[in-house]
């Protein structure tokens, strides 16, 4: 998989230094992410460039940056590691510790009366204590974004990072949950133990097929919200760009033939919302005979990769497979979302160039932006359970603040994420 390599490099400041590193880049084949000036001093200026790199990207590129008149190849930047040393989540008092009064009424001795009153009335605990906006994220690592079963531990970096967003857009506490297990029934029996603790559980990094069953163990188990994200917020999400897709084809995705390629857990959260939404003929395909089982179970109709491409109007891709889709397949008026991160299945511009009405990757396509709304709607409305109509309003809301040509809108803006909560809210109460 492709993951960021940041280099630091001095140019000489003339007209074309730049422009010349840039030259040797491009002809390495690399595609820089980022690019930015540090300083400037001395005639010289110092830029940290990043690339998308895989392992097998030739780092001979470094010498021949520094073989040039006007540039220097400095070494690489820790950025990267930089923003994640320490942790990159703490836990802080939301009320001021100023004075020996605060101290006795928030510990001992005054913190006895509210726990007296939460043993009388076990509900007084989503008034008097933080239980109603902090979330489990829990993982057992065996899943983790393009990376598969590389372990809870070094699974933790995602859920630190998850637990940053849901704090910066939302305002929701979580706190990872790290597991050493496997079995389905183990996982559910060791996060019901802990539940009281936290409002909602989010189900995070999870293999498929034991994703499936964690996720319903722990549904009949408890009375509150709980997300498998790489399910149910890759849907959200996906419905969303789906949506705005298919309307600037021309195109009702309700009544469309849908293929969908892959059928872990995202695909196969893809499909069960796009058929509780009303998709009328959902195509899916998979290597594995059990993973097109499901999709059967769920009223879709299983086929070959080929045959899908040759029958489907819209094509979803979430194989992780780099080049999968061939561009002689693709047919003259498709719209084609090719999911996989960071290399797609097919890249949209040779998609579109072959004729496909609408063609995305899954750069922006994020369940970043699903979860935080999804988790403070649910926890606002008190809901027991995550439904079909919370999560189609919230893939609602998303679609309808894209601007422009974009398919979907930006994840940093937070009032995108409140009305995504708004809207869950709203949903949660209409079917309680």
């Amino acid at each position: 998989m492709k993951i960021p390599e940041i280099l630091i490099v001095e140019t000489v400041h003339q007209p074309g230094s730049l422009a010349k590193v840039l030259q040797v880049i491009a002809e390495a084949g690399l595609t820089i992410e980022h690019l930015v000036a540090l300083r400037r001093d001395q005639g010289r200026t110092l830029w940290e460039i990043t690339l998308e790199m895989d392992e097998e990207a030739d780092r001979s590129l470094y010498e021949r940056i520094d073989r040039l008149s006007a540039a220097r190849f400095i070494g690489k930047s820790d950025r990267v590691f930089n923003r994640h040393r320490g942790g990159k989540i703490r836990t802080i008092a939301s009320v001021p510790i100023n004075t020996l009064q605060v101290l006795r009424d928030i510990y001992t001795p005054g913190v006895a009366r509210v726990c007296l009153a939460i043993q009388k009335d076990p509900q007084a605990a989503r008034e008097f204590t933080s239980v109603d906006s902090t979330v489990a994220v829990v993982t057992n690592g065996t899943a983790v974004l393009g990376l598969g079963n590389i372990g809870a531990l070094a699974g933790l970096p995602v859920m630190e990072g998850k637990a940053a967003l849901f704090a910066h857009l939302v305002g929701l506490s979580a706190v990872p949950i790290l597991l050493e297990e496997r079995n389905p029934e183990k996982v559910a029996d060791t996060v019901a133990r802990i539940h009281l603790s936290f409002g909602a559980i989010q189900l995070e990094d999870f293999a498929a097929p034991e994703c499936f069953e964690v996720e319903r163990l722990l549904r009949e188990r408890l009375q509150k919200p709980v997300l498998h994200d790489d399910q149910h917020g890759t849907a959200v999400v996906a419905l969303a760009a789906l949506t705005n897709a298919a309307r600037r084809a021309g195109k009702s995705w309700e009544e469309s033939v849908i293929g969908q390629i892959g059928l872990g857990a995202a695909g196969l959260g893809i499909v069960r919302l796009l058929r509780a939404g009303g998709a009328q003929c959902v195509l899916g395909g998979d290597r594995s005979p059990q993973a097109v089982a499901r999709l059967v179970a769920l009223g879709g109709e299983g086929a070959t990769l080929e045959s899908i491409m040759q029958r489907a109007d819209i094509v979803i891709a979430t194989t992780g497979v780099k080049g999968l889709i061939k561009p002689e397949w693709v047919r003259p008026g498709q719209v084609i979302l090719a999911l996989s991160n960071p290399d797609p299945e097919i890249e949209p511009l040779v998609a579109r160039e072959r004729g496909a009405a609408f063609a995305a990757d899954g750069k922006g396509i994020n369940n970043v932006l699903a979860f935080p709304g999804l988790f403070k709607g649910a926890l606002a409305a008190r809901a027991v359970r995550f439904t079909d109509a919370m999560l189609m309003a919230a893939a609602r809301a998303i679609a309808e603040q894209a601007d422009g040509d974009a398919l979907v809108p930006d994840p940093l803006d937070k009032a995108m994420h409140e009305r995504v909560a708004a809207a869950v809210l709203q949903a949660a109460l209409e079917s309680k």
